[in-house]
């Protein structure tokens, strides 16, 4: 929307912190835009969270508010809480005053409940959108105040729950993996017909994957199998040999950029199983062998076990996976085209592809009331 241009709504979002709550808020922010170009989206967030430059670099409008970090579980620092909300939900409430605010959307976190509290006193209707399977304090609150409730994971325990799915992207949830294999393949410098592992553990990446892969380079080059790995940019100790002529690459970058194309470049991932990965490589039908975070309430784990029990891909504990592990199970997974695509199939059909879309009706509908 062009400044000075007539608004037909006015939306604000609220999910900043960590990518698990901000990818989601710019997919819908995509979608809403689609559907009408004159809907005004503003996004809040606080000084310390990837929104302060997520958000920008996708040109949307983005106001801090203080942040109120909390517990997981009630513990004696929810008592302290209150005091910290009360700022924070002033300043929301004068965001939302300043915007003429016809609905707030959250996605948990930092940001969410200061907003929810700030939309109810300012009589602005709320939609909930919760990525995990197990929902944080943040959400469990919103969803009680909302006038709709949108869930990614089928039977996630909140009040008026509706399965929607996780908004994506469109490069993700647009994505031909087999129309974009021999360009994506071709971009990381990898062989264009070999089966493909890609080993990611988010953004930072993980040292239980990194040392589990590089341990299993052999039997993965002696099975034939090349390897797509990000390491993370800071774990600069992580490499393998330089492959000898005519085997198999095992390609080693610090991060991707592109996530579309190291999807469209691999047969199996073997990742972490944060809400937005399970879901991404649900939708475009990449099945997985799903590491869980060790730590936090086992979230990951609930993320992953609807694919995994769908037959779409394969769960391993963080003390189980090992180079012997790779070896045993993902090795002749990979050298087995008719398993791998009865894993691919049943991953896609566990998957959601419109989620954006749908989220964006209710959101809709319920600004329009």
């Amino acid at each position: 929307m062009s400044p000075g241009s007539p608004v037909s709504r006015s939306v604000v979002l609220a999910g900043g912190g960590t990518g698990g709550h901000i990818e989601p808020m710019l997919a819908l922010a995509d979608a809403l835009l689609r559907r009408d170009d004159a809907v005004r989206i503003t996004c809040l967030g606080t000084a310390r969270g990837l929104e302060t430059r997520l958000v920008p670099a996708r040109g949307y409008d983005l106001r801090l508010i203080p942040p109120v970090p909390l517990p997981r579980r009630p513990t004696v620092d929810l008592l302290r809480v209150p005091g910290r909300v009360w700022r924070s939900v002033a300043d929301t409430r004068a965001v939302l005053r300043e915007l003429s605010a016809d609905v707030v959307v959250g996605f948990g976190g930092y940001v969410a409940l200061p907003a929810y509290l700030a939309a109810r006193r300012e009589r602005v209707p709320v939609v909930v959108h919760e990525q995990n399977a197990l929902p944080g304090l943040a959400n469990r609150i919103g969803a009680r105040l909302a006038a709709r409730v949108a869930v990614t994971m089928p039977g996630t325990a909140l009040r008026g729950a509706e399965h929607v799915g996780m908004p994506l992207r469109t490069a993700i949830s647009t994505l031909d993996r087999a129309a974009r294999r021999a360009e994506a393949r071709a971009a990381f410098g990898l062989d264009a017909d070999r089966p493909t592992l890609l080993v990611f553990g988010g953004s930072q990446g993980a040292a239980s994957l990194n040392r589990a892969a590089v341990g299993a380079a052999d039997r993965l080059a002696a099975a034939g199998v090349q390897v797509l790995h990000a390491r993370g940019p800071k774990n600069t100790d992580v490499a393998v040999a330089a492959a000898a002529p005519g085997s198999p690459p095992y390609v080693v970058v610090d991060y991707l950029e592109r996530m579309d194309l190291a999807y469209a470049a691999a047969d199996l991932a073997l990742c972490r199983a944060g809400a937005v990965t399970v879901a991404e490589l649900s939708a475009v039908g990449l099945p997985a062998a799903f590491v869980p975070l060790p730590i936090g309430n086992g979230e990951q784990r609930r993320n992953a076990l609807p694919v995994v029990e769908a037959g779409g891909g394969l769960l391993v504990d963080d003390a189980g996976l090992s180079p012997a592990w790779i070896g045993d199970v993902v090795v002749p997974l990979l050298t087995d085209p008719g398993a791998l695509a009865g894993y691919a199939a049943r991953a896609a059909a566990a998957g959601a592809r419109d989620a954006d879309e749908r989220l964006a009706d209710i959101v809709l509908e319920v600004a329009e009331r």
